[in-house]
This record gives C-alpha cells, structure tokens and sequence, in this order.
C-alpha cells in the first residue's frame, strides 16, 4: 500500500477507497405536470391570438344569429353583396357596442360621460384582478386553485359582517373589514393547502368541496337572526353596510370606480415582488416547475403548498371584500360572487399566470363585462355569446397546437427538430471531407 504525506496522515489506494455515494437524482415531472406549466405559463402570443379567434368566432356567431343576415341568406346567389352588407353591419355593430360600452361613448355630449363606460370596465375589472392574482399565484406554485367562490364567500361573509355590525371611525372601520376579508379568504384556502401537504389531497377535489362547503355555511348565516340576517327581515340577505366602511369612490359621485381598483393595483405589485424579487418567489417558482428537484435542493415543498395556499387565499378574499364594501354596499346574499371565482381561472390562464398579464386580462374581462350590456341593450345581441367568446380564450389558450396551425406559427419542437437535422447533416458532410 502506498502512502501519502498529504497532511501528516496516509491516505489508501484508490482500490480501498469506499464507494463515494452518489446524491439522489431528481425525479423529471410528469407528462400532466408538464402540460400544466405549458397552458399556465406558456407564450404570451398564444394568448392574445386566443383572444383574436375567440373574437372572430363570436363574430360569426353574431352573424348566424341575426335576423336581417338570415334574410338576405337567402338570396345570397342572386344578390351576395347584401348578405355580406348585413353581415358587416350586424359584427361591426356588436362590437362598436362592445367598444363604447366598455371604452369610450362617442355619442355623449361630454368627455366626462364619454369616459364613463371605461370607468365601469375598471370597477367590473377590480375583483377579477384580484381573484385572478390568487389562481395565478397557485399555479406559478403548480397548484390548480378553483375554490375561489368559497373563498370570496368567507371574506365577504367575514368583511360584510364587520362593516354592518361594527362602530368604528372612518378609516380604521374600513381597514378592520378589509383584514377581516384577507384572513377569512387566506384560511379557507389554507385548508387545501394544508390537506395537500399533510396528506397528500389533490386540492382540486378539496377546493370545489370547499365551495359547496362555504356556499352552504353562508346560505345558513344569512338566514340566521344574529349572523349576517339583517334584523326584522325574512330575507336572506345582510343589513347595508355603515358608511364608515365603504370604500370611497377615487373619481367623484358621477363614477362608480371605488378604492377597490388602488387595492388592485398593490396586490398586483405585490404579487410581482413577490414572484420575481423575493426568496420565497424563487421557492414557489422552483416547486412549481418540479417539486421533485425543489425537494433535493432543500426547500419545503409541502410548507410553500400551504404558503402559497395561504396568500392566494387572501387575493381572492381581496375580490370578496370589494364586492361588499365597494359595488354592492347595501347588503349582500348567496350570490355576492356574481361568478368571479370562476371568471379568475379564465383570468389567470389569459395572464399565463403572470402579474401583470393578469391585470391586463382582468381589464380585458372587464370591458367584457362592461361592454357586453352595451351589446345587448343596443344592439339585442344576447349576452350569452360574450360568455362563449370568454370560453372559446380557455379553449384557444389550452390548445397551443391549434392556435399556432391557424396562423401559421413555427413551432418549437418543429424548429428544434430542424436544426437537428440540418446539423447531423452539416457533421456528416464535415467527416465525409475529412475522410477524403
């Protein structure tokens, strides 16, 4: 054997060495895993490709519907022109609606009524920001969160219950509901986060539970003397709330825009820092994009599920509280989530889970929202279609493939595979020229 001065000490030969033991390999992610980044956190193009098809389908689905396009169908051989007069007539007059419903009235006599419609695209878009921030942050966590209506149910429970029952001075009235709503919608969340980690339920069947739960749990509360009933009344339904804890309107009586839309603005901030400047951001995104690897790297996979969990609960619990003490200030039942908690899945998937590509489609859904009454009182076009034309984004954006095919669009997989080729057949070359 031979010896080595290294040190003062012997060292053996590399024969009586013991095997180095090897760190464990992280495990790849599954194929659904993977797919679930893509559609989350995919190309931003996709996404607003997504929203030109849905748009040119609805498009076409207006024109199917109209009367005046059905009549002149019929003698579209003998006279086409006519058909495709009315067919312009009946998607550009949809859509002109949409754009002064939810944009600018160019019909009204000021620029502060003109104004108006964006106004109420950005009240319509307040709660949707909100919610949409809370999905978008589970999935950057690789967390499906659809339990938004039981979520918005708690805090609004919670916030509406302290801005009818409390008396409190302005301002500390408003800021104790507000942190009533955050913490009511953070538990409830909290509790998939906690069964994901502890257990190892999949928080999609737990957080549609919790809906049922939640929707339930305040059904009863309304109906309750004492709970969120207001006194004397047989009605589900709350007392309105005291005027110390309304949000107050940022643009002046003639708006409905209230501080809700600031709050937004700072949850999408936030949610930004958050993601992109924090450790903890780093620790979602690494759990996010494999909770395998993240787990070898030393990070506490289950504690950021409750984490994550936690403050995704609380945006959404944002959106609940500015239905109560923002749009809906004299009393609320059941139904206060007007469908938001859904709409925030849509939301997210638009913003592909960024923060600010969240806002932007929260605004978007807003001018929906906002443009799609304008459609249906102008122009009777049912509101109806701008619920399809919201669903055909999720299908679009879902469907990559079919987006790319339709434009055109190079694929990666295709480019890489490509360049592959073209590179096995520059080294064959290289090594025939070679061997010459």
């Amino acid at each position: 054997m031979s010896e080595s001065l290294t040190g003062g000490g012997m060292q053996p030969d590399s024969q009586f060495d013991l095997p180095k033991q090897k760190a464990p390999e992280a495990q790849k992610p599954s194929k659904w895993h993977d797919t679930f980044v893509q559609i989350t956190q995919g190309n931003a193009l996709i996404s607003v490709l997504a929203v030109v098809l849905a748009l040119i389908v609805g498009g076409i689905m207006i024109a199917w519907t109209d009367p005046a396009v059905r009549e002149a169908s019929v003698y579209f051989f003998a006279r086409p022109g006519d058909t495709f007069a009315a067919i312009f007539a009946a998607v550009g007059g949809a859509y002109s609606a949409l754009f002064q419903g939810a944009i600018y009235n160019f019909g009204a006599d000021s620029f502060a009524r003109g104004i108006r419609p964006f106004t109420e695209t950005l009240t319509f878009a307040t709660p949707l920001i909100a919610a949409g921030l809370g999905v978008a942050l589970a999935f950057r966590i690789g967390m499906f969160n659809i339990g938004g209506r039981g979520q918005m149910l708690m805090a609004s429970a919670a916030a509406g219950w302290v801005g009818f029952s409390l008396d409190l001075p302005w301002g500390i009235h408003m800021a104790v509901a507000l942190l009533a709503g955050l913490v009511a919608g953070a538990l409830w969340a909290g509790i998939a986060g906690v069964l994901k980690a502890r257990t190892g339920a999949h928080e999609v069947i737990v957080t549609i539970m919790l809906n049922y739960v939640a929707f339930y749990l305040v059904s009863w509360m309304l109906r309750t003397p004492g709970l969120l009933q207001a006194p004397g009344s047989a009605n589900p339904k709350t007392p309105p709330m005291k005027e110390t804890a309304v949000f107050p309107l940022i643009l002046g009586d003639q708006y409905n825009l209230h501080f809700g839309f600031v709050l937004s603005i700072a949850a999408t901030i936030l949610v930004w820092w958050i993601i992109s400047r924090s450790s903890l951001g780093f620790k979602f995104r690494a759990v996010g994009e494999n909770p395998h690897a993240a787990r070898v790297a030393g990070i506490n996979v289950k504690g950021m599920y409750v984490y994550g969990m936690l403050i995704a609960g609380a945006l959404v619990g944002l959106a609940g509280v500015d239905q109560v003490l923002g749009t809906i200030t004299t009393g609320f039942s059941a139904d206060i989530d007007a469908g938001i908690g859904f709409d925030a899945i849509t939301v997210a998937l638009l913003g592909r889970s960024t923060p600010w590509g969240t806002f932007a489609a929260g605004i978007l859904f807003g001018a929906f929202k906002a443009g799609g009454f304008a459609m249906q009182a102008g122009e009777q076009i049912p509101i109806e279609i701008v619920t399809v034309v919201q669903s055909l984004i999720v299908l679009f954006i879902a469907a990559p493939p079919l987006v790319r095919t339709i434009f055109f669009l190079p694929s990666k997989e295709r480019d890489q595979r490509k360049r592959a080729k073209a590179r096995e057949k520059e080294l064959k070359a290289e090594m025939m020229a070679v061997s010459k």
